[in-house]
């Protein structure tokens, strides 16, 4: 297998170390020729991420938590909703194409292609001879691998050593073996082991059915024995219930003789007992006829009861309605009153309604122009204040006007004063300047004060004449609030006289209505007058009165009717009594019924008689039966018998054949034959890189804790300095590294000698780490050696050691890829050794 160009997009790593989304790298032209190609960068560059992928298993063996199915999971190290890892391989001369899509949007899911190239530049999904074809599930993508490049196991062992890999030493019996088995080519023969542990297994199933038919058969051996146990001396007993059988039937036969002459004496007697029930029959339906002629009569009375309470019903509620009516007139009655009762007060109000409006309106004229004389006495009153305001800043300038004077004079009045006044010095007098200056501004200074007091006297004249209108206008507020109070009554007024102005169209309907009201509430008390005056209940109207009598004659008609009936039907049942007290006596039925009773009782005790009998005869049936189920079932446990040890026989044989396709068997004869194999491979590695110091051998049994050999696997190494063998568990770190990777590096030669397997590509990932500087230089020089000896074409390999990184043919460096946006990647990253 080796690898061509690879494309990876949305890897953590390759994010985190590279800043990039995507990373292609063209393997074919980074590497060309080389045989070891570096794959060099800083920590955290990226380079385990790149040489995880250089494969096309689906998995990171560097980042795989488990070997095996299920350890690893592409998820945790992507980070873009669809991540792809695009591989083009060549395996034997084809090429083929791996690629894989992972989706973190929304549900994760992984979609594998593996393609097979058509040599025009064409691929076309890889279908296997079983026709298997890579549809981009991930079992069928497995599977197609495996075809191609054989189990990732084997892989991952031999070819590729991956970060913080397990060591051979530390794996067990049942996994060395099993991958030595892989190694070996010996599938066949564990396919033909897992046969026969399959057929072993359906012997057993077998085994197990027939067993349990076996068991089936003793309890059924046991269950006849019990039922010959209960069934013993079942002929005794057919003959004695044979005996009790032929009593029984004697006793019913005499039952039944006595039964026939009381029937007989019953049949005489029937006639009379005829008669006798025909006379109770008679009697039963004349009291049958009384009672639904009677019932009939009452049923007449209640309707003809309940059609007079209808009528009081209809009655009284027509004299509801009346009174209701007349109640309701008579408080229409008295609202048209109460109305017609303010027709003086309306008219007058109709015709003194026009003055009130005309006063109404003079008054709101009044109030505007009270109204006004307020709002100027507010505007004098502001003017006022106004005037007041301008006058006092006019005296406080004007004090200071005087005050400024004052201080003038002052100063000139020094003039005289100042000794120096006349002299040289009076130039540079300060004292005389100022009385200078001072003489300068009295002329101002007067004339402010001049200016000051002439408007002073405007002011004073103007406030004298606002404060004469402020007094003219003074009682305005007082007069407001008498003329808004009179124009409110006014308008009250002409309110009040419109309202009773307005019920004048009412008033006529009212007088209207009254009449009405007055002619219907006489009519109402025309007839309910006479009633009232003698006390006496409403009269009723002629039709009631007409239905009242009729109701009280048919009710007594029917009492009438009901005192015959009654004559009638108790003449008649009298008659009827008095036959039946002169008819004999009649049959007495006890003695019949104790007959009955009696042959009903022999009957059972027959019949009873003949159940045991017929039970015990089958009973002795069913004995004779029991003793021929006894001889069958004792042949078909012979037979069962000579099932079960033939098929016990064959199990052992299959068990035995199973065992010696297993790994214990042909498998471990197999693999002790390529021990030694293995063995010279790796100490030829030693020797060739490491000198004669160590050499080492891989052991199939080993020594129990009792002394005795065992199937197992153990390697011994053997120290050519202090003649000492130890196991390779308890050598130093460093040792165990490179004696490991010899192991490894022997078990790719195998492969590629003995087995057929050639893949053409080695992986290493920092497998140097423990290893001194000497040690890492033969190190390198293993590497070559394996490539010379296996012939192999290239090995991929990461280092933290410069000096090795140094010591290969070709560099890979992810450095310039995160460097340099300009440069092109292939340029930047190859940098040839040799």
């Amino acid at each position: 297998m080796q690898p061509l160009s690879l494309t990876l997009k949305g890897f953590r790593g390759i994010r985190d170390g590279l800043g990039l989304d995507a990373l292609t790298l063209d393997l074919a032209q980074l590497a060309g020729d080389a045989e070891l190609v570096a794959i060099a960068g800083a920590n955290g560059r990226g380079k385990t991420t790149v040489m995880d992928n250089l494969h096309p298993y689906l998995a990171m063996p560097s980042r795989a938590a488990l070997a095996g199915p299920g350890g690893f999971s592409y998820y945790e190290h992507v980070c873009l909703p669809e991540n792809e890892k695009d591989l083009v391989w060549q395996h034997d001369g084809c090429s083929y194409r791996s690629q894989v899509v992972i989706r973190l949007n929304g549900r994760r899911r992984t979609e594998a292609f593996l393609f097979v190239g058509e040599g025009d530049g064409r691929w076309k999904p890889l279908a296997l001879e079983d026709g298997t074809v890579s549809d981009g599930k991930v079992d069928t993508y497995v599977r197609c691998v495996e075809a191609v490049c054989g189990s990732a196991d084997t892989f991952f062992t031999s070819v590729f050593s991956a970060q913080n890999k397990r060591q051979l030493s530390t794996y067990r019996n049942g996994e060395i073996k099993a991958l030595l088995a892989d190694l070996l080519g010996q599938a066949e023969i564990q396919a033909m082991g897992q046969q026969a542990a399959e057929t072993a297994r359906l012997l057993k199933a077998g085994l197990t059915a027939i067993r349990q038919e076996q068991g089936g058969l003793e309890a059924e051996a046991r269950r006849i024995a019990h039922e010959r146990l209960r069934l013993d001396g079942a002929p005794a007993r057919v003959a004695a219930h044979r005996a009790a059988l032929r009593t029984a039937q004697a006793a019913l036969e005499a039952a039944r003789t006595r039964h026939a002459q009381l029937l007989a004496e019953h049949g005489q007697s029937r006639g009379v007992e005829a008669r006798r029930a025909q006379l109770q029959g008679e009697c039963q339906a004349v009291i049958q006829a009384g009672t639904q002629a009677i019932e009939a009569l009452k049923d007449e009375d209640r309707r003809e009861s309940r059609r007079l309470d209808q009528l009081e019903q209809r009655i009284t509620q027509r004299l509801a309605r009346e009174r209701s009516r007349r109640q309701a007139l008579q408080h229409q009655r008295r609202q048209y009153l109460a109305l017609l009762s303010g027709a003086p007060a309306a008219r007058c109000a109709e015709v003194r309604l026009p003055l009130a409006e005309r006063v109404a309106t003079l008054r709101l004229e009044r109030l505007g122009a009270y109204r006004e004389q307020v709002q100027r006495l507010a505007q004098c009153q502001a003017s006022e204040r106004l005037v007041g305001e301008q006058l006092s800043a006019i005296e406080r300038e004007a004090g200071q006007a005087a005050l400024q004077a004052e201080d003038l004079a002052r100063r000139l009045g020094l003039a005289g004063e100042v000794p120096c006044a006349g002299t040289g010095l009076q130039g540079r007098c300060q004292l005389l300047g100022d009385a200078r200056a001072a003489q300068a501004l009295m002329p101002s200074a007067r004339g402010a004060i001049t200016r000051l007091a002439r408007e002073k006297a405007k002011a004073q004249e103007a406030l004298a004449a606002v404060r004469r209108q402020r007094e003219a206008l003074a009682a305005a507020p007082r007069a407001l609030a008498r003329s808004e109070h009179r124009a409110d009554a006014a308008r009250d007024r002409a309110a009040r006289f419109a309202l009773a102005a307005a019920q004048a169209g009412e008033l006529a309907r009212a007088e209207t209505g009254l009449a009405e009201v007055e002619r219907e509430l006489a009519g109402l008390q025309g007839a309910a007058e006479p009633e009232a005056e003698a006390g006496l209940q409403p009269a009723e109207h002629p039709e009631e009165a007409a239905e009242r009598k009729q109701i009280q004659a048919a009710r007594q008609a029917i009492a009438a009717r009901r005192a015959q009936q009654a004559r009638h039907y108790r003449a008649t049942l009298d008659r009827l009594r008095q036959a039946l007290a002169a008819s004999p006596a009649p049959y007495d039925e006890q003695r019949l019924t104790d007959a009955q009773t009696e042959m009903e009782h022999a009957a059972r005790s027959a019949a009873a008689a003949e159940q045991a009998h017929l039970a015990a005869v089958r009973d002795a049936e069913a004995l004779g039966a029991l003793a021929r189920q006894v001889d069958a079932v004792a042949g078909r446990q012979a037979q069962v018998a000579g099932r079960i040890a033939h098929v016990e026989a064959e199990l052992g044989n299959w068990n035995l054949f199973a065992r010696c396709m297993s790994h214990d068997g042909l498998i471990a004869l197999a693999i002790d034959d390529a021990g030694p194999a293995l063995s010279g491979l790796a100490n030829d590695l030693l020797l060739a890189c490491y000198g004669p110091r160590f050499t080492v051998s891989m052991l199939t049994l080993v020594e129990s804790a009792r002394g005795e050999q065992k199937e197992g696997f153990d390697i011994q190494v053997h120290d050519g300095e202090s003649g000492e063998s130890k196991r390779v568990g308890l050598m130093s770190g460093g040792e165990r590294v490179w004696i490991n990777e010899c192991l490894i590096r022997a078990v790719a030669l195998y492969l590629a000698q003995h087995a057929g397997r050639r893949y053409e590509t080695l992986f290493s990932d920092e497998a140097d780490g423990p290893l001194d500087p000497g040690r890492k230089r033969m190190f390198m020089a293993m590497k070559r050696e394996v490539l010379r000896l296996g012939g192999y074409r290239r090995e991929f390999f990461v280092s933290q050691t410069p000096a090795l990184t140094a010591m290969a043919d070709a560099v890979i460096d992810l450095e310039a890829y995160a460097a340099s946006t300009h440069t092109s990647p292939l340029s930047a990253s190859i940098r040839c050794v040799n």
